[in-house]
């Protein structure tokens, strides 16, 4: 099975090294091409793949081809590679705001197409990513990519009208826990801490927090609960947070971002 690619920015490297490290497929069966060279040479010297002289020899070669290039030039190279695809091949969009029906637009004949969207933290595959398909996409077909899309993290069906909000609960919010940890730790620091000591106490508690709301079956107020002893220091935050509009202030953070994704 041969996987390609055009476009070899960031999210493209991430998911062929977290598909190389696990054995997906070989090295020697993923096809790369970007129109910035260096950024495919890049990706030969690390992962050994091989590189295209153009888009549409990597379309010509691949069964599955990821179409990982910015939106704003999406179109352009669907019509470059109209004409090389093979009728089988599945094309794999991770274009931002990029809905299957524009994707397949361009296209002169139907193809299978999914629209995929990884986030940030692929990069150490510990991605959350949501995929959706056209009818033309068999379940095998659906299977094999979500088995690609593992290699960098967890996966989720979704309907494609869920898709602007995955966007942002599941591509905005790593900068939101990011700006979170941050806060945190600065906290500390305030309080007399080393930031790099506080910044890894911060990020260790909200890494496992995060590990014990997926492992565990009871509800977050259920597990704040637990660590919030009566008249103790953990109510005490609890209370200020939600005094000073924790809840609030996330709630608003989804609706703005939200709000801008409608009018890209």
């Amino acid at each position: 099975m041969n996987i390609g690619f055009i476009g070899c920015g960031n999210m493209a490297a991430a998911i062929i090294k977290g598909i190389i490290s696990a054995k997906a497929v070989e090295s020697s069966e993923i096809f790369i091409y970007d129109i910035y060279s260096p950024a495919a040479n890049n990706m030969v010297t690390s992962f050994s793949v091989n590189n295209c002289k153009n888009e549409c020899e990597v379309a010509d070669k691949a069964d599955i081809l990821f179409l990982a290039v910015k939106p704003n030039v999406l179109q352009r190279v669907l019509e470059k590679i109209n004409s090389s695809l093979k009728k089988e091949t599945i094309l794999l969009s991770i274009a931002a705001g990029k809905t299957i029906e524009f994707i397949s637009a361009p296209l002169t004949e139907e193809h299978k197409i999914v629209r995929v969207m990884p986030n940030i933290n692929a990069k150490i595959g510990e991605a959350i990513s949501a995929y959706c398909c056209n009818l033309l996409v068999t379940d095998d077909e659906k299977a094999i990519i979500k088995k690609l899309l593992s290699c960098i993290g967890k996966v989720i069906s979704l309907d494609e009208n869920d898709f602007p909000l995955f966007g942002i609960l599941g591509g905005c919010s790593p900068a939101f826990v990011y700006m979170f940890i941050d806060a945190l730790a600065r906290a500390g620091v305030k309080n007399g801490m080393k930031k790099d000591d506080a910044l890894k106490i911060c990020a260790q508690a909200v890494y496992g927090s995060a590990k014990m709301i997926l492992d565990s079956s009871e509800h977050p107020w259920e597990l704040i609960d637990k660590v919030c002893s009566p008249g103790g220091t953990t109510i005490e935050g609890v209370v200020s947070l939600q005094a000073d509009g924790f809840e609030n202030a996330i709630h608003k953070a989804v609706d703005k971002a939200l709000e801008k994704d409608k009018k890209l």
